[in-house]
Protein backbone atom coordinates (compact mmCIF):
# COMPACT_ATOMS: atom_id res chain seq x y z
CA UNK A 1 0.00 0.00 0.00
CA UNK A 2 3.07 2.17 0.28
CA UNK A 3 3.43 1.84 -3.01
CA UNK A 4 0.47 2.27 -4.57
CA UNK A 5 0.14 6.00 -2.12
CA UNK A 6 3.76 7.01 -3.65
CA UNK A 7 2.21 6.02 -6.98
CA UNK A 8 -0.43 8.28 -6.54
CA UNK A 9 1.61 10.80 -5.60
CA UNK A 10 3.79 10.65 -8.23
CA UNK A 11 0.83 11.15 -10.59
CA UNK A 12 0.45 14.82 -12.06
CA UNK A 13 -0.94 17.40 -9.67
CA UNK A 14 -1.95 15.11 -7.36
CA UNK A 15 0.36 16.16 -4.44
CA UNK A 16 -0.57 19.90 -5.23
CA UNK A 17 -4.30 19.37 -4.72
CA UNK A 18 -3.76 16.79 -1.85
CA UNK A 19 -1.90 19.66 0.25
CA UNK A 20 -3.97 22.13 -0.65
CA UNK A 21 -6.79 21.13 0.29
CA UNK A 22 -5.83 19.79 3.20
CA UNK A 23 -4.01 23.14 4.16
CA UNK A 24 -7.21 25.35 2.70
CA UNK A 25 -9.76 22.75 4.96
CA UNK A 26 -6.94 23.84 8.48
CA UNK A 27 -9.90 26.68 9.52
CA UNK A 28 -13.41 24.35 8.85
CA UNK A 29 -10.79 21.62 10.57
CA UNK A 30 -10.47 23.12 13.74
CA UNK A 31 -13.04 25.21 13.76
CA UNK A 32 -15.29 23.72 16.87
CA UNK A 33 -11.69 23.58 18.90
CA UNK A 34 -10.86 27.26 17.84
CA UNK A 35 -14.30 29.01 18.84
CA UNK A 36 -14.28 26.76 22.43
CA UNK A 37 -10.83 28.33 22.85
CA UNK A 38 -11.78 31.94 22.19
CA UNK A 39 -14.78 32.10 24.03
CA UNK A 40 -13.11 30.17 27.23
CA UNK A 41 -10.31 33.06 26.65
CA UNK A 42 -12.76 35.75 26.75
CA UNK A 43 -14.30 34.35 29.62
CA UNK A 44 -17.48 32.89 28.13
CA UNK A 45 -19.12 29.76 29.59
CA UNK A 46 -18.95 26.29 28.02
CA UNK A 47 -22.74 26.13 26.51
CA UNK A 48 -21.51 29.53 24.88
CA UNK A 49 -18.69 27.98 23.32
CA UNK A 50 -21.18 24.34 22.68
CA UNK A 51 -23.79 27.04 21.33
CA UNK A 52 -21.27 29.05 19.04
CA UNK A 53 -19.76 25.65 17.83
CA UNK A 54 -23.23 24.61 17.17
CA UNK A 55 -24.29 27.46 15.07
CA UNK A 56 -20.40 26.93 12.80
CA UNK A 57 -21.89 23.39 12.62
CA UNK A 58 -25.64 23.92 11.32
CA UNK A 59 -24.86 27.02 8.79
CA UNK A 60 -21.71 24.38 7.43
CA UNK A 61 -24.19 22.06 7.02
CA UNK A 62 -26.37 24.17 5.23
CA UNK A 63 -23.85 25.49 2.78
CA UNK A 64 -21.83 22.33 2.21
CA UNK A 65 -24.35 20.75 0.02
CA UNK A 66 -25.37 23.43 -1.45
CA UNK A 67 -21.94 25.06 -2.51
CA UNK A 68 -21.29 21.29 -3.65
CA UNK A 69 -24.09 21.85 -5.52
CA UNK A 70 -23.04 24.90 -7.21
CA UNK A 71 -19.70 23.21 -8.01
CA UNK A 72 -21.08 20.05 -9.85
CA UNK A 73 -23.05 22.81 -12.40
CA UNK A 74 -20.55 25.93 -12.53
CA UNK A 75 -16.98 24.17 -11.96
CA UNK A 76 -15.01 24.57 -8.88
CA UNK A 77 -13.39 28.05 -9.28
CA UNK A 78 -16.26 30.39 -9.57
CA UNK A 79 -17.35 28.75 -6.63
CA UNK A 80 -14.52 27.76 -4.13
CA UNK A 81 -12.27 30.73 -4.14
CA UNK A 82 -14.93 33.60 -3.56
CA UNK A 83 -16.68 31.25 -1.01
CA UNK A 84 -13.12 30.72 1.04
CA UNK A 85 -12.69 35.02 0.77
CA UNK A 86 -16.31 35.09 2.46
CA UNK A 87 -15.65 32.58 4.95
CA UNK A 88 -12.19 33.83 6.56
CA UNK A 89 -13.98 37.58 6.47
CA UNK A 90 -17.02 36.77 8.75
CA UNK A 91 -14.54 34.38 10.92
CA UNK A 92 -12.07 37.59 11.26
CA UNK A 93 -15.31 39.61 12.07
CA UNK A 94 -15.84 37.21 14.71
CA UNK A 95 -12.17 37.01 16.16
CA UNK A 96 -12.66 40.93 16.70
CA UNK A 97 -16.38 41.24 18.03
CA UNK A 98 -15.97 38.82 21.19
CA UNK A 99 -18.07 38.07 23.15
CA UNK A 100 -18.78 41.80 23.50
CA UNK A 101 -21.91 41.93 20.92
CA UNK A 102 -22.97 38.34 20.83
CA UNK A 103 -25.33 39.02 17.71
CA UNK A 104 -23.10 39.99 15.60
CA UNK A 105 -20.26 36.99 16.81
CA UNK A 106 -23.37 34.62 16.25
CA UNK A 107 -24.11 36.04 12.90
CA UNK A 108 -20.13 36.12 12.07
CA UNK A 109 -19.68 32.47 12.82
CA UNK A 110 -22.84 31.17 11.34
CA UNK A 111 -21.61 33.25 7.71
CA UNK A 112 -18.27 31.71 8.29
CA UNK A 113 -19.47 28.42 8.57
CA UNK A 114 -22.19 28.88 5.49
CA UNK A 115 -19.50 29.99 3.15
CA UNK A 116 -16.62 27.11 3.33
CA UNK A 117 -16.10 25.87 0.87
CA UNK A 118 -16.61 22.10 -0.27
CA UNK A 119 -13.09 21.60 -0.95
CA UNK A 120 -13.81 18.09 0.70
CA UNK A 121 -15.70 16.95 -1.77
CA UNK A 122 -14.18 18.74 -4.85
CA UNK A 123 -10.93 16.35 -4.02
CA UNK A 124 -12.72 13.35 -3.92
CA UNK A 125 -14.47 14.32 -7.39
CA UNK A 126 -10.85 15.32 -9.09
CA UNK A 127 -9.54 12.03 -8.36
CA UNK A 128 -11.01 10.17 -11.35
CA UNK A 129 -9.50 13.35 -13.54
CA UNK A 130 -5.79 12.82 -12.02
CA UNK A 131 -6.15 8.96 -11.54
CA UNK A 132 -7.37 6.95 -14.17
CA UNK A 133 -7.69 3.13 -12.60
CA UNK A 134 -10.48 2.31 -10.22
CA UNK A 135 -7.73 0.77 -8.08
CA UNK A 136 -5.51 4.09 -7.88
CA UNK A 137 -8.72 5.84 -7.09
CA UNK A 138 -9.99 3.69 -4.21
CA UNK A 139 -6.34 3.77 -2.77
CA UNK A 140 -6.23 7.44 -3.12
CA UNK A 141 -9.80 7.41 -1.14
CA UNK A 142 -7.81 5.52 1.64
CA UNK A 143 -5.15 7.86 1.48
CA UNK A 144 -7.08 10.80 1.64
CA UNK A 145 -8.62 9.45 4.95
CA UNK A 146 -4.98 9.07 6.37
CA UNK A 147 -4.15 12.40 5.26
CA UNK A 148 -7.29 14.07 7.07
CA UNK A 149 -6.11 12.15 10.47
CA UNK A 150 -2.48 14.29 9.95
CA UNK A 151 -4.30 17.02 9.72
CA UNK A 152 -6.42 16.38 12.74
CA UNK A 153 -3.19 15.86 14.24
CA UNK A 154 -1.26 18.63 13.34
CA UNK A 155 -3.93 20.95 13.08
CA UNK A 156 -5.14 21.33 17.13
CA UNK A 157 -1.43 21.55 17.92
CA UNK A 158 -1.20 24.39 15.45
CA UNK A 159 -3.68 26.29 16.72
CA UNK A 160 -2.77 26.08 20.72
CA UNK A 161 0.80 26.79 19.60
CA UNK A 162 -0.86 30.01 17.84
CA UNK A 163 -2.90 30.45 20.67
CA UNK A 164 -0.13 30.13 23.46
CA UNK A 165 2.39 32.22 21.36
CA UNK A 166 0.28 35.15 20.95
CA UNK A 167 -3.50 34.36 21.71
CA UNK A 168 -7.05 32.40 20.49
CA UNK A 169 -7.76 35.63 18.72
CA UNK A 170 -4.60 35.54 16.65
CA UNK A 171 -5.11 31.76 15.97
CA UNK A 172 -8.55 32.24 14.56
CA UNK A 173 -7.03 35.05 12.16
CA UNK A 174 -4.22 32.88 11.31
CA UNK A 175 -5.43 30.15 10.67
CA UNK A 176 -7.84 31.15 8.36
CA UNK A 177 -5.84 33.25 6.12
CA UNK A 178 -3.90 30.22 5.86
CA UNK A 179 -7.08 28.72 3.96
CA UNK A 180 -7.72 30.79 1.61
CA UNK A 181 -3.89 30.03 0.59
CA UNK A 182 -4.87 26.75 0.73
CA UNK A 183 -7.82 27.01 -1.57
CA UNK A 184 -6.21 29.32 -3.76
CA UNK A 185 -3.99 26.25 -4.66
CA UNK A 186 -6.52 24.28 -6.15
CA UNK A 187 -8.83 26.56 -7.37
CA UNK A 188 -5.94 27.52 -9.71
CA UNK A 189 -4.38 23.92 -11.01
CA UNK A 190 -5.63 22.35 -14.02
CA UNK A 191 -7.36 19.96 -13.00
CA UNK A 192 -9.41 21.89 -10.84
CA UNK A 193 -9.95 24.67 -13.74
CA UNK A 194 -10.88 21.93 -16.26
CA UNK A 195 -13.12 19.65 -14.36
CA UNK A 196 -16.75 19.04 -15.05
CA UNK A 197 -19.51 16.70 -13.64
CA UNK A 198 -20.82 14.37 -15.54
CA UNK A 199 -24.58 14.86 -17.36
CA UNK A 200 -26.89 14.98 -14.82
CA UNK A 201 -30.37 14.54 -14.15
CA UNK A 202 -33.05 17.33 -13.28
CA UNK A 203 -33.93 16.41 -9.54
CA UNK A 204 -34.72 19.18 -7.09
CA UNK A 205 -33.40 16.54 -4.51
CA UNK A 206 -30.13 16.08 -6.62
CA UNK A 207 -27.85 13.65 -4.63
CA UNK A 208 -30.43 12.98 -1.74
CA UNK A 209 -32.26 10.89 -3.90
CA UNK A 210 -30.59 7.80 -2.90
CA UNK A 211 -32.00 5.91 -0.87
CA UNK A 212 -28.64 4.34 0.24
CA UNK A 213 -26.82 7.73 0.54
CA UNK A 214 -29.48 8.75 3.10
CA UNK A 215 -28.58 5.59 5.10
CA UNK A 216 -25.15 6.33 5.13
CA UNK A 217 -25.64 9.78 5.65
CA UNK A 218 -27.87 9.07 9.21
CA UNK A 219 -25.24 6.72 10.51
CA UNK A 220 -22.18 8.82 9.82
CA UNK A 221 -24.49 12.01 11.85
CA UNK A 222 -23.76 10.16 15.11
CA UNK A 223 -20.64 8.57 14.16
CA UNK A 224 -20.20 12.71 14.14
CA UNK A 225 -21.90 13.61 17.47
CA UNK A 226 -19.32 11.42 19.24
CA UNK A 227 -16.62 13.39 17.46
CA UNK A 228 -17.97 16.71 18.80
CA UNK A 229 -18.44 15.69 22.52
CA UNK A 230 -14.99 14.01 22.87
CA UNK A 231 -14.17 18.22 21.80
CA UNK A 232 -15.98 19.87 25.12
CA UNK A 233 -15.57 17.04 27.15
CA UNK A 234 -11.83 17.18 26.64
CA UNK A 235 -11.75 20.94 27.40
CA UNK A 236 -13.58 20.06 30.80
CA UNK A 237 -10.82 17.51 31.64
CA UNK A 238 -7.87 19.16 30.65
CA UNK A 239 -9.17 22.20 33.13
CA UNK A 240 -7.88 20.78 36.11
CA UNK A 241 -5.31 18.58 34.60
CA UNK A 242 -2.72 21.62 32.90
CA UNK A 243 -5.41 23.25 30.95
CA UNK A 244 -4.57 24.55 26.79
CA UNK A 245 -1.66 22.24 26.43
CA UNK A 246 -3.33 19.17 27.65
CA UNK A 247 -5.98 19.74 25.93
CA UNK A 248 -4.59 20.03 22.61
CA UNK A 249 -2.74 16.70 23.32
CA UNK A 250 -5.44 14.91 23.90
CA UNK A 251 -7.40 16.20 20.29
CA UNK A 252 -3.97 15.76 18.55
CA UNK A 253 -3.59 12.14 20.03
CA UNK A 254 -7.69 11.46 18.57
CA UNK A 255 -6.37 12.31 15.18
CA UNK A 256 -3.08 10.24 15.73
CA UNK A 257 -4.96 6.89 16.56
CA UNK A 258 -6.60 7.32 13.39
CA UNK A 259 -3.93 7.71 11.34
CA UNK A 260 -2.19 4.74 12.29
CA UNK A 261 -5.94 3.03 11.95
CA UNK A 262 -5.96 4.38 8.47
CA UNK A 263 -2.08 3.40 7.69
CA UNK A 264 -3.15 -0.24 8.37
CA UNK A 265 -6.53 -0.20 7.00
CA UNK A 266 -5.02 0.67 3.69
CA UNK A 267 -1.71 -1.82 3.95
CA UNK A 268 -3.74 -4.86 2.84
CA UNK A 269 -6.68 -5.29 0.40
CA UNK A 270 -10.22 -6.38 1.81
CA UNK A 271 -12.30 -8.70 0.14
CA UNK A 272 -16.30 -8.61 0.47
CA UNK A 273 -18.65 -5.29 0.42
CA UNK A 274 -17.52 -2.27 1.90
CA UNK A 275 -21.22 -1.78 3.24
CA UNK A 276 -20.64 -4.78 5.36
CA UNK A 277 -17.40 -3.81 6.32
CA UNK A 278 -18.36 -0.65 7.82
CA UNK A 279 -20.62 -1.55 10.16
CA UNK A 280 -18.21 -3.64 11.87
CA UNK A 281 -15.68 -0.61 11.93
CA UNK A 282 -18.52 1.15 13.21
CA UNK A 283 -18.98 -1.01 15.99
CA UNK A 284 -15.22 -1.27 17.17
CA UNK A 285 -15.57 2.52 17.09
CA UNK A 286 -17.96 2.57 19.29
CA UNK A 287 -16.32 0.25 22.01
CA UNK A 288 -12.81 2.18 22.11
CA UNK A 289 -14.51 5.32 22.89
CA UNK A 290 -16.04 3.98 26.22
CA UNK A 291 -12.54 3.96 27.96
CA UNK A 292 -12.20 7.41 28.07
CA UNK A 293 -14.94 7.63 30.87
CA UNK A 294 -11.75 5.80 32.93
CA UNK A 295 -10.38 9.77 32.99
CA UNK A 296 -6.70 8.65 33.91
CA UNK A 297 -3.72 10.68 34.41
CA UNK A 298 -2.78 13.06 31.41
CA UNK A 299 -0.45 10.60 29.82
CA UNK A 300 -2.75 7.67 30.18
CA UNK A 301 -5.41 9.75 29.10
CA UNK A 302 -3.36 11.01 26.12
CA UNK A 303 -3.03 6.78 25.10
CA UNK A 304 -6.90 6.14 25.43
CA UNK A 305 -7.56 9.47 23.04
CA UNK A 306 -5.31 8.00 20.46
CA UNK A 307 -7.41 4.75 21.13
CA UNK A 308 -10.81 6.47 20.78
CA UNK A 309 -9.47 7.47 17.12
CA UNK A 310 -8.07 4.40 15.88
CA UNK A 311 -11.06 3.30 13.94
CA UNK A 312 -11.92 6.49 12.65
CA UNK A 313 -10.69 7.42 9.05
CA UNK A 314 -10.78 3.26 8.35
CA UNK A 315 -14.66 4.11 9.14
CA UNK A 316 -14.33 7.26 6.76
CA UNK A 317 -12.30 5.35 4.33
CA UNK A 318 -15.09 2.82 3.31
CA UNK A 319 -17.85 5.37 3.45
CA UNK A 320 -16.11 7.12 0.64
CA UNK A 321 -16.20 4.18 -1.30
CA UNK A 322 -20.18 3.93 -0.46
CA UNK A 323 -20.83 7.65 -1.05
CA UNK A 324 -19.67 7.07 -5.11
CA UNK A 325 -21.71 3.25 -4.92
CA UNK A 326 -25.10 5.30 -4.39
CA UNK A 327 -24.59 8.85 -5.57
CA UNK A 328 -26.60 8.99 -8.50
CA UNK A 329 -24.77 10.53 -11.90
CA UNK A 330 -23.74 13.70 -11.88
CA UNK A 331 -23.76 14.65 -8.45
CA UNK A 332 -20.67 13.55 -7.30
CA UNK A 333 -19.48 17.19 -5.21
CA UNK A 334 -22.85 17.27 -3.76
CA UNK A 335 -23.00 13.19 -2.36
CA UNK A 336 -19.29 14.07 -0.83
CA UNK A 337 -20.40 17.42 0.62
CA UNK A 338 -23.44 15.86 2.05
CA UNK A 339 -21.26 13.68 3.94
CA UNK A 340 -18.79 16.39 5.41
CA UNK A 341 -22.16 17.96 5.84
CA UNK A 342 -24.02 15.09 8.14
CA UNK A 343 -20.42 14.42 9.60
CA UNK A 344 -20.05 18.31 10.89
CA UNK A 345 -23.96 18.51 11.67
CA UNK A 346 -23.35 15.15 14.24
CA UNK A 347 -20.17 17.33 15.55
CA UNK A 348 -21.86 20.18 16.29
CA UNK A 349 -24.97 18.65 17.90
CA UNK A 350 -21.90 16.36 20.09
CA UNK A 351 -20.71 20.21 21.14
CA UNK A 352 -24.29 21.77 21.76
CA UNK A 353 -25.44 18.37 23.82
CA UNK A 354 -22.05 18.00 25.71
CA UNK A 355 -21.57 21.49 26.77
CA UNK A 356 -24.95 21.36 29.17
CA UNK A 357 -23.94 17.63 30.08
CA UNK A 358 -20.58 18.88 31.46
CA UNK A 359 -21.76 21.54 33.15
CA UNK A 360 -24.47 19.21 35.17
CA UNK A 361 -22.53 15.95 34.93
CA UNK A 362 -18.30 16.96 35.24
CA UNK A 363 -16.11 15.75 32.09
CA UNK A 364 -17.19 11.67 33.07
CA UNK A 365 -20.68 12.05 31.74
CA UNK A 366 -19.30 13.99 28.86
CA UNK A 367 -17.28 11.14 27.91
CA UNK A 368 -20.30 8.89 28.18
CA UNK A 369 -21.70 10.83 25.30
CA UNK A 370 -19.48 9.87 22.21
CA UNK A 371 -20.17 5.54 23.19
CA UNK A 372 -23.63 6.19 23.24
CA UNK A 373 -23.84 7.82 19.71
CA UNK A 374 -20.98 5.07 17.90
CA UNK A 375 -23.90 2.80 19.33
CA UNK A 376 -26.92 4.65 17.45
CA UNK A 377 -25.07 5.06 14.55
CA UNK A 378 -24.26 1.01 14.31
CA UNK A 379 -27.60 0.92 15.50
CA UNK A 380 -28.88 2.90 12.37
CA UNK A 381 -26.30 0.83 9.65
CA UNK A 382 -27.91 -2.53 10.97
CA UNK A 383 -31.31 -1.28 10.34
CA UNK A 384 -30.94 0.14 6.85
CA UNK A 385 -28.69 -2.95 5.96
CA UNK A 386 -31.33 -4.14 3.20
CA UNK A 387 -31.49 -0.39 1.45
CA UNK A 388 -27.56 0.16 1.64
CA UNK A 389 -26.64 -3.43 0.17
CA UNK A 390 -28.47 -2.32 -2.91
CA UNK A 391 -26.16 0.05 -5.31
CA UNK A 392 -27.91 2.91 -6.80
CA UNK A 393 -25.26 2.79 -10.11
CA UNK A 394 -23.41 0.74 -11.79
CA UNK A 395 -19.57 1.66 -12.53
CA UNK A 396 -18.54 3.32 -16.15
CA UNK A 397 -16.24 5.57 -16.29
CA UNK A 398 -17.59 8.17 -19.21
CA UNK A 399 -16.49 8.29 -22.80
CA UNK A 400 -16.59 11.86 -22.60
CA UNK A 401 -14.15 12.03 -19.99
CA UNK A 402 -12.04 9.40 -21.86
CA UNK A 403 -11.62 11.01 -25.23
CA UNK A 404 -10.54 14.16 -22.82
CA UNK A 405 -8.01 14.22 -20.45
CA UNK A 406 -8.49 17.46 -18.92
CA UNK A 407 -12.34 16.66 -18.19
CA UNK A 408 -13.11 15.08 -15.24
CA UNK A 409 -15.60 11.74 -14.91
CA UNK A 410 -17.37 10.64 -11.53
CA UNK A 411 -15.48 7.31 -10.45
CA UNK A 412 -18.77 4.58 -11.47
CA UNK A 413 -17.49 1.22 -9.95
CA UNK A 414 -19.50 -1.75 -9.98
CA UNK A 415 -18.10 -3.74 -6.98
CA UNK A 416 -16.68 -2.82 -3.40
CA UNK A 417 -13.99 -5.20 -2.99
CA UNK A 418 -11.19 -2.19 -2.02
CA UNK A 419 -11.72 1.02 -0.25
Amino acid sequence: MAAGYVEILRAKHATRLLAGTLVGRLPNATAAIAIVLFIRAEGGSYSLAGALAAVYGVANAVGQPLLGRLVDLYGQPRIQLPAALLSALAMAVFAFSGTGALPLSYVAVGAAGLFTPPLEGGLRALWSSVLRREDQVHTAYAMDAVAQEVMFTVGPLLLTLCASLWSAQAALLVLNVVGVLGALSVVVSPPSRAWRSAPREAHWLGALRSPGLLALLAAFLFVGVALGSITVAAVSYADDRGGDAVYGWLMAAVGLGALVGGVGYGARQWAGAPERRLRVLVGLLAVCYLPLMLMPGPVAMTALAALAGVFLAPAIACAFVIVDRHAPRGTVTEAFSWLVTTFTVGASVGTGLAGPVVEWGGALWGFAVPGAAGAVSLLVLLATGRVLAAPARTAVVAASSENDPNRAAEPRFSSGDRA
